[in-house]
């Protein structure tokens, strides 16, 4: 009857869940998308119910499209958008505000003034640059403006998260409180080498060290779900950060390998093994998923991905959905010397620009839709080389071959033009669902419903690749044109 394994993939725009079957396929996946709240400029929440409920509706979803019972699951792991913070009555379980996304830029300045004083001392801790992006400003300006909400934290009464631990608290109905080492590896209040909560960085931030969660490695044991949710009780065997998640689901588990997830935003991961490799040019270090024995991996992460085309469809209306971008931008040659810098929430890796924002450059009478939709596009792939280029440095090697997930992978036109500004292969699965079926791995390597790593990659199906087609000459104007619109958008007034 144990048939299935189930993966959560609770992510920035939705909550969605995949069965996946003894070969490590998926076998069918639900999706339900929640609210984006933006109370001011630069801000941006989530309703914590609406990610229960729309998590929760989108199993229940799953399950009912298979055509089996939650008694067919042998058991279930969790992936997750990062870096946003949780906070909630450890009584009642009712959120005492909207979650802080990780996109939020409200901390900007208290991080950049205290980047100035600490942010070397952080980073030996972290592996992190100060920056909103991370949970620990979000998780202190909670407890800073909340009424109540420091006295009620340092009695003990309440509870903080990243959304595994939410999702895994109400899963279990509250009785284990717990997250994985690559969530609490995006906090800046874990010590990357020590694998524990630094009571130091605690202080620097205000935060009880009652609030945080127990630290467990990404495939282990996190309860099991109240039988008053599905029927039965599930047991939750992993729980993963999205990006590290994805990181596995390519079994991307040697020193070398890596991969880019193409999603709200961009993750470029490659693993260094048992090397916590210190980064010179802007990228961070963090922890991967293990069963075990913990590993690390350099990450560049581009704020605005998916995003940009999302903005295309939902802000300006110029597209009535993400899938007609492809044909939109093959329309035209070029870009017609338009270039897009997409920093909505500023710039992430390698600049690390927190007030930079959103450019279009070279706009002229002549163009059009196709135009800024081809540019849309090339911003998402330019980002990316960015952050190889700089990998690239810190690792003293090239990387010829990136593999890629996420949604925007799916797009060939983007597939084709990253493989020709990288100059390099881009290889996407045939199921790019990897961060759902990292979980997934985790959880069936945990209980034994996978054999192990070996078993699963002799059942990975043939991938699409993408081999650079693009001149030298035409590489090197493309790459230039991105780098003066970078210098625009960077620009600060006086």
């Amino acid at each position: 009857m144990r048939e299935y394994i189930a993966a959560l993939d609770q992510g920035t725009t939705s909550s969605r869940a995949l069965l996946f079957d003894r070969a490590g396929r998926a076998v069918a996946s639900a999706q339900e998308e929640f609210p984006q709240i933006y109370p001011n400029p630069g801000w941006v929440e989530h309703d914590p119910r609406a990610i229960l409920s729309s998590q929760f509706g989108a199993l229940r979803a799953v399950l009912k499209k298979a055509g089996v019972s939650a008694e067919h699951l042998a058991a279930g792991g969790v992936a997750n958008q990062r870096e946003t913070v949780f906070l909630w009555d450890r009584f009642t379980g009712k959120p005492v505000y909207n979650a802080i996304v990780w996109q939020c830029r409200r901390t900007s300045a208290f991080c950049e003034q205290l980047a100035r004083t600490h942010g070397e001392w952080i980073y030996e801790r972290t592996g992190l640059r100060v920056d909103a992006y991370f949970s620990a400003s979000k998780l202190k300006w909670m407890l800073d403006n909340v009424p109540f909400a420091r006295e009620r934290a340092e009695r003990g009464e309440l509870l903080f998260g990243t959304a595994d631990t939410y999702l895994i608290w109400n899963l279990t109905g509250g009785k284990v409180h717990a997250t994985d080492r690559t969530n609490a590896s995006r906090t800046m209040l874990f010590n990357i080498h020590t694998l524990q909560w630094d009571e130091e960085l605690c202080k620097l931030f205000g935060i009880p060290m009652c609030v945080l969660p127990e630290v467990r490695p990404s495939g282990a044991a996190f309860g099991e779900t109240e039988r008053t949710l599905f029927g039965v009780e599930i047991p939750v065997c992993a729980a993963v950060g999205d990006q590290q998640g994805a990181l596995f689901g390519h079994l991307c588990v040697e020193e070398g390998t890596g991969k880019t997830t193409y999603g709200t935003g961009c993750f470029l991961l490659v693993n260094t093994g048992e090397r916590a490799v210190r980064s010179r040019n802007g990228l961070i270090t963090t922890l991967t998923a293990s069963l075990a024995k913990p590993q690390y991996a350099l990450e560049g992460s581009v704020f605005v991905g998916g995003a940009a085309v999302q903005w295309l469809r939902d802000g300006l209306g110029l597209v009535s959905s993400a899938k007609e971008t492809e044909e939109i931008a093959k329309s035209v040659p070029d870009t017609g010397g338009v270039s897009f810098v997409p920093a909505f929430v500023g710039l992430g890796a390698p600049h690390w620009d927190a007030e930079c924002r959103g450019t279009i450059a070279g706009i002229t009478r002549g163009t059009t839709r196709a135009h800024i939709v081809r540019a849309a596009l090339e911003s998402i792939a330019l980002q990316v080389f960015d952050v190889v280029h700089a990998m690239e440095q810190d690792l003293r090697a090239e990387i010829a071959r990136l593999c890629v997930d996420g949604g925007a992978s799916a797009n060939d036109f983007l597939m084709q033009f990253q493989a020709d500004i990288l100059g390099a292969e881009v290889v996407r699965p045939a199921c790019a669902e990897t961060t759902a079926r990292g979980a997934a791995y985790l959880a069936g390597l945990y209980t034994g419903f996978y054999k192990d790593i070996d078993f699963l990659r002799g059942q990975a199906a043939e991938a699409d690749v993408f081999f650079p087609q693009m001149e030298a000459a035409a590489r090197a104007a493309k790459l230039l044109a991105w780098e003066e619109a970078l210098a625009r958008a960077m620009y600060r007034r006086a």
